[in-house]
């Protein structure tokens, strides 16, 4: 697999698996730009919401594969953060890329749900092993956005791929954080990119009894619409002994704060989030805590309860 020393090497991952809509289209447009070594470390299925789950007990397989000529990619039957690490790893590429992109994701990473998703896990990792990394995100909305929508997000992410890699190649990039980027349904007519932090927004959800023939949940956090499936409870069709559980979408709940990053997304902004591997309470909290730590060995009879 040559590559050519004099272009920066930039590796994609995914969760929504290695044939993804995002992820084929963002591949395309690097190799299109004729400015990087594009290799490819990705799920061979969809991973999505996987968060950072990795693979201990048993060996992953990597296949070869063809996604673009000028791509070098490989399929892996490993999480995202799984084919992160093998990617950075110098075990199945001759060399450590300069940056790491995971996505292009189907569906939105904001608030709590960066804490769920794959996607965000990828770049995680990667920064985990000390290469910069970026997670990549569009908010597909059914009915609304289009297969071209992925590519036309992928040129709009070059900017800020060509700005790290500058600051890269000068080693001037710091290494204290990631980047999230999430992308606008409206894509084609977004308003920049905008500086933003993980807000607290969050889908609301309920478990529900139900038949195996439910609607499933979509990678982009929608549920499957089908008329053909049913919306009751056929408790009748499910053994007492192995009911099934899903979950049922039923709420939003929005974050205000000016800066959060899902609303900068819905005023039609790509946001950019920086993140770390922590994640650290509220201020309040710690005040909070620090009065009350102190009392706990008053309470070690349960007189008190």
């Amino acid at each position: 697999m040559a590559t050519n020393s004099e272009k920066p090497t930039v590796m994609v991952t995914n969760d929504d698996g290695i044939d993804g809509p995002g992820l084929v289209a963002l591949v395309h447009v690097l190799v299109s730009a004729n400015r990087y070594n594009v290799l490819v470390c990705a799920p061979d299925t969809e991973n999505s919401a996987v968060s950072h789950c990795i693979t201990w007990r048993s060996p992953i397989a990597a296949k070869q594969v063809n996604i673009a000529a000028g791509a070098t990619a490989f399929a892996v039957s490993g999480s995202p953060a799984d084919c992160a690490s093998l990617g950075v790893s110098k075990a199945i590429f001759p060399s450590v890329p300069d940056l790491v992109i995971s996505g292009i994701n189907k569906g939105s990473n904001c608030g709590y749900h960066i804490v769920y998703s794959g996607t965000v896990a990828g770049a995680r990792e990667a920064f985990f092993n000390g290469v910069p990394a970026v997670s990549v995100s569009y908010d597909w909305v059914e009915g609304k956005s289009h297969i071209n929508d992925f590519t036309l997000a992928a040129e709009a992410c070059l900017p800020i791929i060509n700005a790290i890699l500058v600051e890269i190649k000068n080693k001037t990039y710091p290494q204290r954080f990631f980047l999230n980027v999430d992308l606008p349904t409206n894509v084609a007519n977004n308003k920049g990119y905008k500086l933003t932090k993980q807000g607290k927004s969050i889908i609301k959800m309920r478990w529900r009894q139900v038949t195996s023939s439910m609607p499933k949940m979509l990678s982009s956090m929608q549920m499957e619409t089908d008329a053909a499936t049913s919306n009751g409870i056929d408790k009748s069709t499910t053994p007492k002994e192995h009911p099934l559980f899903s979950r049922e979408i039923t709420g939003f709940q929005h974050d205000n704060d000016d800066d959060a990053d899902h609303k900068c997304l819905q005023e039609g902004y790509i946001t950019v989030t920086p993140l770390g591997a922590f994640f650290n309470a509220e201020i309040d909290c710690n005040t909070y805590l620090k009065e009350w730590l102190p009392n706990v060995p008053g309470h070690s009879s349960s007189s008190a309860l």
